[in-house]
């Protein structure tokens, strides 16, 4: 029997060939696509895909924010940026980077210019970070690079900003500089990334985290010469916040003025809230240089220099207050009870204690003298006397009442605390009992006696108002780039003298004296119709007696003579400035110093009339007082 077999459900020839054509159609759109794809790929986008064959590769990008910029109380400017030219290397695959570096010499040399950078590449690097070359380079190098780019492949000119200090040198030592970010400065902190700028001393260091701003960044596209093909994401930077300064320009500048050559330092302050007018440490340094990096030469020139360029004289200077400190033992003897006003001692010129005699600055006396005409003409017998009659505890007690010995609690950085000395802090430190003699010594502002020039402002400030001791401040408030007060700085007590008023009348009366009166001691300080009340000192740099000192003086080096100082305030009735100064080895202070005051004050009161603010209280000499008369303290 014969099989037959049926084929079940299967599709015809017909049916068959219409799935077979369906599938052509797809098959030929889908190739028709891709044709399309393929010619949009190579025509359209054939350079730039051309580009990105090249090694394309993401670079990160820092953008450097505009710090804040620095101003005087009147809103003048003192710090703020400019642009900066810096050559950067992106790294950029099959680039030997000191076959780079050599090969910008070569360009450098053919228009004599020295490539600027000592540094050696650095051995490690991330390729998607740039590397800086040269910083702060001028517009001959930044043609040079540009014109011959095609040469450097990786390497391109960036802006960034920096900062330019108007005045130079004679607010640097407030204002300070700024640097680059030092490896320690990394390592304390996460805020900061290489390469960041901050700063370095004065002001823009202690108020830098204001100052600063809030740095950007951005993410690019380059080509395998390092050439920037296109930005692929951005956030801007944010500007710092500005700082406004307690300190007047214009009375900054009379007070630099006011020394000539002389080195040393003076401050200015308002006493009735402690913010500083003016403050000034000669000699100084230009803070622009460094910007682009000081040379290590220049950098050891300021180190090694003995008088010091680098340091605010007016903060960490340490003198003796010489006869300025008379005033701190006039108080404590009316205070506690010693003398009284009209209490007179006799001068002869010296004083004798044991087989020391200790010598009045006037060899032939002053004759019997109370303190009124012990202050006036700065008698040494009359504060070897009181001074003896109290003892050194005493006497610091009331010092430090003044707010000698410690902080004055200034914003600067590098503060010094100065010296008061007791019986304790001589057995501390060196292991010795006091003796008599040193305590005649510190009467008069000698011996271990140490003070700074703002130490010294803020005790005849405290006079000048009545008793409080004001904290000195620089900064009276940070505003955001539109102006808006971000933070205000009022003034903040820190001490009272708590002195009865008989003894603040009698020790203001005789200040006055001081510079009002004939034979006046600060007679040189004097300005019409602004009764400035003051009192000069010389400070010995070298112990010697008398009469060897008059013998040796014109041996004497030039570091070795005597420091000038002169501390006042003005007017006597209303005191709104108090002005403190110290001219290093130049002599006395009521040659030298009292004259430095007098100009600073006369600039204090010229700006004040030119403002048409308030004048000056015209207050008359008293009867038979001569306006003439000068002593050599």
């Amino acid at each position: 029997m014969e099989k037959q077999y049926k084929l079940r459900n299967g599709p015809g020839p017909a049916e068959f060939r219409q799935k077979l054509n369906i599938i052509m159609v797809l098959v030929s759109l889908a190739l028709l696509v891709l044709t399309v794809r393929l010619w949009h790929l190579q025509v359209i986008k054939g350079d730039e895909l051309k580009q990105r064959s090249e090694n394309n590769a993401v670079r990160f990008r820092k953008i450097q924010p505009l710090r804040g910029l620095v101003m005087d109380r009147n809103g003048r400017v003192i710090a703020e940026n400019r642009p900066s030219f810096d050559v950067l290397f992106m790294p950029t695959k099959g680039v030997d980077p000191e076959a780079l570096v050599q090969k910008i010499k070569d360009i450098y040399k053919t228009r004599s210019v020295d490539y600027s950078s000592d540094q050696p590449f650095p051995k490690s690097f991330k390729s998607y970070l740039p590397v800086r070359l040269e910083k702060n380079v001028g517009m001959e190098k930044v043609a040079l690079v540009e014109t011959n780019s095609v040469d450097l492949p990786g390497v391109y000119v960036d802006v960034t900003p920096i900062r330019l200090y108007q005045e130079g040198e004679f607010l640097a030592p407030i204002i300070g500089y700024t640097g680059e970010v030092s490896k320690e400065e990394l390592e304390k902190s996460e805020e900061y990334t290489f390469g960041d700028i901050t700063g370095k001393s004065g002001i823009e260091k202690v108020y830098d985290t204001y100052i600063r701003g809030r740095r950007g960044n951005e993410l690019i596209e380059v080509n395998a010469r390092g050439k920037v093909i296109k930005s692929l994401g951005r956030i801007d930077p944010v500007a710092g916040s500005n700082v406004v300064l307690t300190i007047d320009l214009a009375l900054q500048k009379a007070a630099w003025e006011a020394f000539g050559d002389l080195s040393g330092a003076a401050v200015a302050m308002d006493p009735r809230d402690g913010s500083i007018l003016a403050m000034v440490s000669l000699p100084s340094y230009d803070p622009n240089v460094f910007n682009s990096g000081i040379a290590r030469d220049e950098w050891l020139k300021l180190l090694k220099n003995p008088l010091n360029p680098l340091s605010n004289k007016a903060i960490s200077g340490q003198y003796p207050p010489g006869s300025t400190y008379k005033l701190i033992v006039a108080a404590a003897a009316l205070e506690e009870g010693v003398v009284k006003p009209e209490t007179t001692i006799n001068c002869n010129g010296s004083f004798q204690l044991g087989n020391r005699v200790y010598h009045c600055w006037n060899k032939h006396g002053h004759g019997s003298v109370n303190l009124h005409r012990a202050l006036v003409q700065s008698c040494d017998v009359y504060f070897y006397t009181v001074g003896k009659m109290l003892g050194v505890d005493t006497i610091a007690k009331y010092a430090k009442r003044f707010g000698l010995g410690d902080l004055t609690g200034i914003e600067l950085a590098h503060e010094k605390k100065g010296i008061v000395p007791t019986r304790d802090w001589k057995q501390a430190r060196m292991k010795e009992p006091w003796q008599l003699g040193e305590t005649i010594s510190i009467s008069i502002g000698q011996g271990f006696n140490l003070t700074t020039p703002l130490q010294l402002a803020q005790a005849y400030g405290a006079l000048a108002n009545g008793g409080t001791l004001w904290r000195p401040h620089l900064v009276k408030r940070i505003e955001l780039s539109d102006g808006t007060v971000e933070k205000e700085y009022l003034r903040e007590k820190t001490g009272e003298l708590a002195f009865s008023r008989r003894t603040m009348d009698a020790i203001n009366r005789g200040l006055w004296a001081v510079v009002n009166e004939p034979g006046g001691t600060g007679a040189r300080a004097r300005i019409p119709n602004a009764d400035v009340c003051g009192k000069t000192g010389t400070s010995q740099v070298v112990s010697l007696s008398q009469d060897a000192r008059i013998r040796r003086l014109k041996k004497l080096s030039a570091i070795h003579k005597d420091h000038a100082l002169f501390a006042c305030y003005a007017p006597m009735k209303s005191p709104e400035i108090v002005v403190a100064v110290i001219a290093e080895n130049a002599g006395g202070g009521g040659a030298v110093a009292a004259p430095i005051a007098r100009q600073i004050l006369n600039a204090y009161f010229e700006g004040k009339q030119k403002s048409k603010a308030p004048q000056v209280a015209v207050y008359p000499l008293p009867a038979g007082v001569s306006a003439n008369g000068v002593t050599p303290e």
